[in-house]
């Protein structure tokens, strides 16, 4: 036999017991085992823990790029908005009203998002404005606003929800359809008293959805305005949260997960 068939053969016999076991090993082979078990738990561990980082970097990368895949054209006037059905109801002189905006989180991205663990906000404002305005005329005559937080519970693994409205604070868990049914629905929203309405003068509700406004300010002006008493809704000139229709429509769409807008109908005080 060659010297390499010679040297194939030794390598191959291992020492066996009379029970057909493999026979122990000396101390030095039984180290270098041990070595290479703890080298691959934490190979593993490693495994893991990219795994989970990925999985973090992936829920935190920005979906403004993929909301606004489909760049709509330039809005000029609170009017031409796409329109929306609202139902709306006098409570004494304090209009309310209700309307849905559930397709604000049509994207799959940001459903998925949802159950990352990592907050998501939803903040909505009601603007309203008199009918028949002209360009360059188009300031609001009042703001209803509304802001939703959700976070989900890896542990209990439900959502935790809290909304933020003129009238009220509250916490609440939900399922994924509690979400969209808390966050994405305005119920009887207080929006404006009549005082401040023109007799016989039709206004409708200019509405700005933003999931995850990249301005922390906005969000905190806007629960500063609520924070204001029932009904007070009215906009004055010094108002940080009043502005053009541009200023506060269009100059903010770029800086958040996703933006919805449409205008209701018409109402009469």
């Amino acid at each position: 036999m060659s010297a390499v068939g010679r040297a194939t053969t030794r390598r191959a016999a291992a020492p066996v017991s009379s029970r057909g076991q493999c026979a122990p090993t000396s101390g030095a082979s039984a180290q270098a085992g041990a070595v290479a078990t703890v080298s691959y738990s934490r190979a593993g561990r490693a495994r893991v823990l990219a795994f989970l980082l990925a999985a973090a970097f992936a829920a935190l990368a920005p979906l403004g790029a993929h909301a606004q895949a489909q760049p709509a054209a330039p809005i000029a006037h609170p009017a031409t908005l796409a329109p929306r059905q609202a139902n709306y109801a006098w409570d004494a002189d304090l209009l309310r009203s209700s309307f849905s905006y559930r397709d604000v989180l049509s994207d799959p991205e940001l459903v998925k998002k949802l159950s990352s663990g990592l907050p998501l906000v939803i903040v909505m404002r009601a603007y309203v404005y008199r009918e028949g305005q002209d360009i360059g005329q188009d300031m609001p005559v009042a703001l209803a606003p509304r802001v939703c937080r959700v976070v989900y519970d890896l542990w209990d693994e439900v959502y935790r929800v809290h909304i933020s409205e003129p009238e009220r604070e509250r916490d609440q868990a939900a399922v994924l359809d509690g979400v969209f049914r808390l966050c994405t629905e305005a119920r009887d929203l207080p929006v404006v008293r009549r005082g401040i309405l023109q007799a016989k003068q039709a206004y409708f509700l200019g509405v700005v959805v933003d999931v995850n406004p990249v301005s922390q300010e906005i969000v905190d002006q806007i629960h500063r305005w609520m924070s204001r008493p029932t009904g007070s809704t009215g906009i004055g000139q010094g108002d940080a949260l009043f502005g053009s229709f541009a200023q506060l429509f269009v100059r903010q769409i770029a800086t958040t997960d996703r933006t919805l807008t449409f205008r209701t109908q018409d109402v009469f005080p």
